[in-house]
């Protein structure tokens, strides 16, 4: 297998192919699939929103006759929606918002393992937060939880995006972490995503 080298674009460096990365590529693809299909329903939450928002304000304004159901649907629904269905796309991409406290690139094994805790460590954090937001859904969707307005509206279903977009996100860190690359090669840009996507 060959490698561009990421300081480097000329450079070629060559590594042997492993059962791991193997089993790591096809599972990258389908990766991509989900986190695209998610960021995809993320957007659309997005364009409701906005549709639901103006509708609601022109009704109001020239029919005074409001959208009943804009505002639960919007703030228990489409809201966390489109505040997690992306975010492992948006990391993938290297799109979040991050502040460095350490140099961007250390050489040698300590930069390897530095770029692996700055996955790892957000891993653990996303990992508990899935655990315990799926937790408070399947309560809620045990018990039957509603919220009750001009329609009743299923909680539980509302709570379910939260863990759903988290742990996407977990996976795409764990598979961050775990990609073989050279000792010496940062494994994502300072904001997250590949910085050697030719691994594909």
């Amino acid at each position: 297998m060959v490698l561009q080298s990421w300081n480097c674009p000329n450079a070629e460096v060559h590594h042997d192919s492993t059962a791991g990365e193997a089993m790591l590529k096809p599972l990258g693809k389908l990766l991509i699939k989900i986190e695209d299909i998610l960021h995809l329903g993320g957007c659309l939450g997005l364009v409701a929103v906005a549709a639901l928002i103006n509708a609601d304000i022109l009704l109001r304004l020239f029919l005074n006759r409001p959208v009943q159901i804009q505002f639960e649907l919007t703030e228990l629904y489409l809201m966390p929606a489109l505040a997690t269905l992306s975010l492992s796309r948006v990391f993938r991409d290297g799109g979040h918002l991050a502040l460095d406290f350490i140099p961007e690139h250390i050489p040698g094994r300590a930069g390897t393992v530095v770029a692996k805790l700055r996955l790892l460590l957000p891993a653990a954090f996303f990992a508990a937060v899935t655990w315990m937001s799926g937790h408070f859904a399947l309560k809620a969707i045990v018990n039957g939880d509603v919220e009750y307005g001009a329609v009743d509206w299923p909680l539980g279903w509302a709570y379910a995006v939260i863990p759903l977009g988290c742990s996407v996100l977990v996976l795409r860190l764990l598979h961050d972490a775990f990609t073989p690359g050279p000792w010496s090669e940062p494994t994502t840009h300072s904001m997250g995503g590949k910085l050697n996507e030719n691994y594909k």
